[in-house]
């Protein structure tokens, strides 16, 4: 229970940064750069599978979640740096 409250606060954090920075044109960097989108879906997936895997994968588990987590942070970072880039362009 405990190792789910940082990324629950990560989770709502990354969502606020998302709102803050223009959701819809955060969706429309999404569109634009398909390739991240899936990306992170995916990275997203690979750490729920690897959290209910009993197996610890030869004590690596715990810092392909971390990384996993850590990729997922910076591939919404860019696509919200982009976001705040085009918002700053239509004005």
């Amino acid at each position: 229970m405990h190792a789910r409250i940082p990324q629950v606060l990560l989770a709502s954090a990354l969502a606020f940064a998302c709102f803050a920075a223009g959701a819809e044109t955060y969706k429309e960097e999404k569109a634009h750069h398909p390739r991240i989108a899936k990306a992170i879906s995916e990275l997203r997936e690979t750490v729920k599978y690897l959290e209910a895997a009993p197996d610890d994968f030869g004590g690596h588990k715990a810092a392909a979640i971390a990384s996993s987590n850590q990729a997922i942070k910076d591939l919404q970072e860019a696509l919200q740096y982009r976001a705040a880039k085009d918002t700053k362009k239509g004005k």
